[in-house]
């Protein structure tokens, strides 16, 4: 792929956070429509990395380019904003509101009018409860009667409502009861690919990365090497 499609890189990076070493990245390229799994980040490391990609924290060394730009030369608080929307973050670190249906949490990045949605708003919120498996009467249900799984798709149509270019995923599956894995990880490639956007999923489970990505990286924490990982589960298929 050419340079005009990275979207995401880091070089040499390092970011001390207070843990037992500091994370290191010493190199990572995600591409447009490109979906890629990491393992090897714990909670804490997932949230560190993420944050540095979207240009909350910049590194101690190194340097994190998003679109072409480096995320150090971000100027102010709305030039930071602007960057942040090429990004949909799934992540339980994204604020709920448990007091409202399910489809006044999907409007939150559309409207500040949430006790009765505006019309030109009730379209794009059914149209974002369609693509992530949510039915009407489950818009019509107030987060906190709603199951685990379906919190988590809820989750993912607030991520995507603003048509991000990446799609960042932190431990998505971590709360996921065993029987909705499957079907979860079935419907995030299949919005990925729908939308030709690119995704970057952070997780624990080798399975689930196999399912949502072409490409699967094990972080090496004391090089920061992202080492590609093999299709081990094939040998013993």
């Amino acid at each position: 792929m050419s340079a005009a499609e990275r979207l995401v890189e880091m070089r040499g990076v390092t970011k001390d956070y207070r843990g037992l070493r500091p994370l290191r990245v010493s190199g990572f390229e995600l591409h447009e429509q490109q979906s890629i799994a990491l393992l090897g980040f714990d909670q804490v490391t997932a949230e560190v990395l993420v944050n540095l990609v979207t240009g909350a924290i910049l590194p101690d060394a190194g340097d994190v380019t998003v679109m072409g730009r480096s995320t150090a030369s971000i100027g102010d608080a709305d030039d930071w904003v602007e960057t942040l929307d090429q990004f949909g973050l799934l992540s339980d670190r994204a604020v709920m509101l448990d007091q409202l249906t399910a489809a006044q949490n999907l409007a939150v990045p559309l409207t500040l009018e949430l006790d009765e949605l505006p019309a030109d708003v009730r379209g794009p919120v059914t149209r974002l409860a369609d693509e992530v498996g949510l039915t009407q009467e489950d818009l019509r249900q107030p987060m906190t009667a709603l199951s685990v799984a379906k919190r988590l798709r809820v989750r993912l149509g607030r991520a995507l409502a603003l048509n991000p270019r990446v799609l960042l995923a932190e431990h998505p599956n971590a709360l996921l009861p065993p029987e909705h894995v499957t079907a979860f990880a079935a419907d995030f490639s299949r919005v990925v690919a729908g939308r030709r956007i690119a995704s970057l999923v952070i997780t624990a489970d080798h399975a689930f990365a196999r399912a949502v990505a072409e490409e699967v990286f094990t972080l090496q924490p004391a090089t920061g090497e992202l080492k590609r990982t093999t299709r081990w589960r094939s040998w013993f298929s």
